[in-house]
């Protein structure tokens, strides 16, 4: 492989990672619009929207990985879709129960995903730009798990609100590091 077909290769994964990373973004904004607007007000919307989020992060991070040289190379991102995809399911036994539950779910998920997600970040960190973004998210995704966890042991019920504020970070980082790679892209170019 000539250092020509090298960097066309290295350059495909960038692109394919910039566009990625656009449309999670894109994704989550849309669901937090969704979520602070018909889903406050309706309960139909709400339990869609609660059932779509980890769904969409099985399906995303499916793509991902087989876009990337596929599931065996990228475990993490296959242990991802696993939970996400368990996790939906869960999202709607616990529907059936309570807000309180259905936030406990969403606590165990954002817990497993974003260590996964910032494993594949990890793995990322040499050949792809902008993985600072995704180490982070996937630590603040930890985080914001365990924090869930507790808040779901309160006696209010929680509402979709709160789960549209780690949606809305989520979006941020994933747009940090679209920009990052664009930002990259054509000061490479230029150079």
């Amino acid at each position: 492989m000539t250092n020509d077909q090298a960097g066309f290769g290295n350059r495909g994964k960038q692109q394919w990672l910039k566009r990625y990373y656009f449309v999670r973004a894109a994704f989550s904004i849309i669901w937090v619009v969704l979520a602070l607007t018909a889903g406050r007000q309706l309960f139909p919307v709400a339990a869609i929207l609660l059932i779509i989020y980890p769904a969409w992060d099985a399906i995303a991070n499916y793509v991902d990985a087989a876009q990337s040289g596929g599931l065996a190379s990228n475990r993490s991102q296959a242990i991802n879709v696993v939970v996400s995809s368990l996790m939906t399911f869960a999202v709607i036994v616990a529907l059936t129960m309570s807000m309180n539950w259905v936030l406990g779910v969403f606590g165990l998920w954002a817990i497993f995903s974003g260590l996964l997600q910032l494993a594949a970040a990890v793995r990322r960190w040499k050949t792809s730009g902008g993985q600072w973004a995704m180490i982070l998210s996937g630590g603040q995704s930890a985080v914001a798990g365990a924090f869930f966890i507790a808040q779901a042991q309160l006696p209010e019920a929680p509402s979709i609100a709160s789960i549209a504020g780690y949606a809305g970070l989520g979006a941020f980082y994933f747009l940090v590091s679209a920009i990052w790679l664009t930002v990259s892209e054509i000061w490479l170019e230029r150079a």
